[in-house]
């Protein structure tokens, strides 16, 4: 601060970011979202957990309410992408009145593969609201120490 000072001829300003702090303005924007929108968005993107294992990585989303059908698993240069597109439609016909409720939800996550992976031995699993993929790791020789021979 002393050579803040010194440069500002002796009076001290607080300093400002060059640019606006992101993080900060979106949670505000979503913070000022009606509850239902914001509780709508939340439901519509899964929770995804992801544990880096000795052998393999597991990629569990969170998609209760959904059948394995329901899913799209794509692998594309790398980047594995986890998507839904689902469409509802409810029916009511009583006798003086006639309802009918669309209800379209979709979501999708993308993640890009480390290299080290055996994508053709990718597995998924979905079962009691939890769609689970096992992504294997390719085995890697320890060549952390060798010795080199002299010719």
């Amino acid at each position: 601060m002393a050579n803040l000072a010194k440069r500002n001829g002796g009076v001290s300003t607080p300093t400002r970011s060059v640019f606006p702090d992101f993080f900060s303005d979106l949670d505000q924007f979503f913070g000022m979202m009606p509850v239902p929108m914001r509780r709508q968005m939340e439901m519509n993107v899964p929770s995804v957990n992801i544990r880096d294992r000795k052998k393999d990585y597991l990629i569990e989303v969170a998609a209760p309410g959904m059948k394995k059908e329901d899913f799209n698993i794509d692998l594309d240069r790398g980047m594995l992408t986890i998507s839904s597109q689902k469409e509802d439609e409810k029916t009511e016909d009583k006798e003086n009145y006639h309802k009918r409720e669309y209800n379209y939800s979709s979501f999708s996550r993308s993640f890009t593969l480390p290299e080290n992976l055996k994508p053709e031995e990718i597995k998924a699993h979905y079962e009691n609201g939890i769609l689970s993929l096992t992504v294997p790791k390719k085995e890697t020789a320890d060549n952390s120490k060798q010795r080199i021979k002299i010719d």
